[in-house]
């Protein structure tokens, strides 16, 4: 079963219940108003002011260095966007980033556990610096919470609005850099955990060989390998390590019949097209080295590494897109809002909010384009 479908389950169970008991969840902080459904708290604002007021002036100066930082990745990740449009057909840039399922066009799988670990750290650490910010620029916080919109989870750190609007320019920019930046923050964290794990790696495993993480749904494999098999050659030439695994699958045409020999069997298989490049043929398969224990002076405890290795790669890598793709300068993001307020410096508002409003329409466009084309 897809895993799609265990998540439009989940949420048709919240929103009938949401539904039927509506009038009892309300004294609770939820509200529901179609298609959102939202819940809001006020018990985390004294935690997110002793966060805040334990050094104002760290904040207000790693929020200076974050204004920076978030304008010069706007203009990245736009460029990005922008120079992948000639081979979006192929290779879409942007893809929908749900846990645990595969998503048309995206050739990034999300395992569901360090998926759901990973989107949480993103969620949590954007939305509180939000709010440790807002509160270091003298604006209050209404509420904290969770919602739903339609199917799409997230979180929020609700400020007063009429507060950031009287707020200075400086308080407001670094307001909105707060949370993209703190994303990239914690991006750097966690490669820099994977870096020290990687190199304490060879203290205790030696490579062995290249084994499968995953079968791609309605593959040339799917049906036929398996997940935790060890390659050991395909049509007689010998797997050895990772590099010989990527030069031996990338010599492979559409259509040709290989026999792939595993520590579990022999089994051939019929190579289909790879999507993103139609000359080379697809395995439909995920894989990563193989590893053996050759030092056990702690048992088998040195294994759990790999396990931190995959979770920190994935907070990485949600951390480091979501916060990247926040800045573009496209609202409601926070990167069309501090475009909108750098513009204000030097233009009235009659110029500014139509320039801000048509590169809104403009990005909104090659996103929409990129998902679609993601799923053709």
């Amino acid at each position: 079963m897809n895993g799609i479908y265990y998540y439009l389950i989940a949420f048709a169970v919240i929103w009938i219940l949401v539904g039927i008991f509506h009038e009892k969840l309300s004294n609770h902080g939820v509200e529901l108003n179609f298609p959102v459904v939202m819940w809001k708290t006020k018990r985390l604002r004294g935690l997110i002011s002793r966060i805040s007021n334990f050094s104002p002036t760290f904040w207000r100066w790693y929020m200076n260095v974050g204004i920076i930082v978030a304008f010069g990745a706007m203009i990245f990740i736009t460029w990005t966007l922008i120079s992948s449009i000639p081979s979006v057909l192929e290779t879409p840039s942007v893809s929908i980033v749900i846990p645990g399922v595969e998503m048309p066009g995206s050739s990034i799988y999300v395992p569901f556990f360090y998926g759901l670990i990973a989107l949480a750290s993103v969620l949590i650490v954007h939305e509180f610096s939000h709010g440790i910010q807002a509160i270091g620029e003298k604006i209050s916080i209404k509420s904290i919470g969770l919602l739903l919109f339609a199917i799409l989870p997230g979180a929020f750190v609700e400020p007063d609005e009429e507060e950031l609007n009287k707020a200075k320019r400086s308080s407001r920019l670094r307001v909105y850099a707060a949370g993209s930046m703190a994303n990239i923050t914690l991006a750097l964290i966690a490669i820099l955990l994977v870096s020290l794990i990687s190199a304490g790696i060879p203290s205790y495993f030696a490579e062995d060989g290249i084994q499968i993480d995953r079968v791609v749904s309605d593959s040339p494999s799917d049906g036929v390998l398996k997940e935790g098999m060890v390659l050991e050659a395909i049509d007689n030439h010998e797997i050895t390590d990772a590099d010989s695994y990527t030069k031996i699958v990338s010599s492979f045409s559409p259509g040709d019949n290989v026999s792939v020999k595993t520590d579990q069997g022999t089994y051939s298989i019929t190579l289909g097209e790879n999507p993103n490049n139609d000359s080379v043929g697809f395995f439909g398969l995920q894989a990563n080295k193989h590893f053996v224990l050759v030092n056990d002076s702690l048992g088998p405890l040195p294994w759990i590494l790999f396990e931190l290795l995959e979770l920190f790669q994935w907070v990485f890598m949600l951390n480091l897109g979501i916060g990247l793709f926040n800045l573009l300068p496209l609202k409601p993001l926070d990167g069309g809002y501090m475009l909108e307020i750098l513009l204000s410096y030097k233009l009235s508002e009659e110029v500014y909010k139509p320039i801000v409003n048509a590169l809104s329409v403009v990005m909104a466009m090659i996103i929409v384009f990129s998902l679609v084309a993601g799923f053709i």
